[in-house]
């Protein structure tokens, strides 16, 4: 007998979570159209019609140690990554300041590599300071394995989220990196629940897993209780082990999306790269669960979604956005 997904939608918005251990199964085989419906009302229900808008800055690139088989940053592969070091303080004040006015409501410094230490953190804690005092905009950072210390040191000054994504489920991740572990992942994000930091915590789609895969994935940030997961379509890149990968569908993603938030019902499922593998960029995964986005341009493939197009379909769709600010 099928899975009636509505109904599963209403058991959930009535307390009803979903965990390891059942079978799930459901999820793959389940009528499109009713999962993307009851995933859109549990979305309305938990998150509400505001759409969280994040920008990210590549604070720092290329020549990471680590040999994450999609990234064009790895030294492991040969891509026509930019190569740069760590952007100076006014570089990355301006570019928060460019999206605060453009209504953009959190910020994000990214670096490539597996951690930020020593002078290029202090260099980040610096600008970070400066943006919380002269900005008016949420602040995230996303730079790798850092301690205890420097997720204290950086929600002191103001950033209270920290990305990490744990990219895969268990069982997979050994194909896709083997210069960390997915328990090393785990145990940062057990650091940042203790500090109190609000996590973002997700991964990418179409490396060659299965859609149990995908399950687990979203089980396990369900366990860990994230605040916003960013979900990544691949777009190949050519250099890296996984360039010629067959690209995802738009129904897949989207099934993807709405599965994340049938068991994350309260978190943000926040959509990242690869909205141009889907129409109206992703506008039907607006409708399907998600309930943000990274928007502007993004690290390493270019980004179809401008902030000013993605608000004007949001707000076309009844979402509610952050107003532009006066420049």
């Amino acid at each position: 007998m099928s899975m009636d997904m509505l109904q599963l939608a209403d058991e959930i918005i009535e307390g009803r979570r979903l965990s390891r251990g059942e079978d799930l199964s459901y999820f793959i085989t389940c009528d499109y159209d009713a999962l993307c419906e009851g995933a859109d009302k549990i979305r309305k229900h938990f998150v509400g019609d505001k759409v969280d808008l994040c920008a990210i800055v590549n604070g720092r690139s290329g020549k990471c140690p680590e040999d994450c088989k999609y990234c064009a940053q790895s030294a492991h592969y040969h891509t026509e990554c930019n190569v740069y070091d760590f952007l100076s303080e006014e570089e990355l004040l301006e570019a928060c300041k460019l999206n605060e006015r453009e209504g953009v409501d959190r910020f994000s410094i990214v670096t490539a590599g597996r951690d930020l230490s020593g002078e290029e953190f202090e260099k980040a804690l610096s600008a970070f300071k400066r943006m919380k005092e002269e900005c008016d905009i949420e602040l995230c950072a996303s730079m790798g394995f850092l301690n205890r210390e420097q997720f204290r040191r950086l929600k002191e000054i103001g950033v209270d989220r920290y990305h990490h994504n744990i990219e895969t489920s268990k069982r997979f991740f050994s194909h896709i990196c083997t210069t960390h572990t997915y328990e090393q992942k785990f145990a940062t994000l057990k650091v940042l629940k203790e500090e109190g930091m609000k996590i973002c915590s997700g991964g990418i789609i179409g490396m060659g897993e299965t859609w149990e895969d995908r399950i687990d994935m979203a089980v396990s940030l369900s366990e860990v209780g994230v605040d916003s997961i960013p979900l990544n379509a691949l777009m190949p890149i050519k250099g890296t082990p996984l360039e010629n990968q067959e690209r995802l569908t738009e129904e897949d993603i989207v099934r993807t999306v709405a599965i994340f938030r049938y068991i994350n019902p309260t978190a943000h499922i926040r959509l990242a790269a690869g909205r141009a593998l889907m129409e109206n960029d992703g506008k039907k995964a607006f409708e399907s669960g998600a309930s943000a986005t990274i928007t502007g341009n993004m690290l390493t493939t270019a980004a179809n979604a401008t902030i000013q197009s993605d608000r004007e379909m949001l707000s076309e769709m009844g979402r509610e956005v952050k107003a532009c600010s006066q420049s």
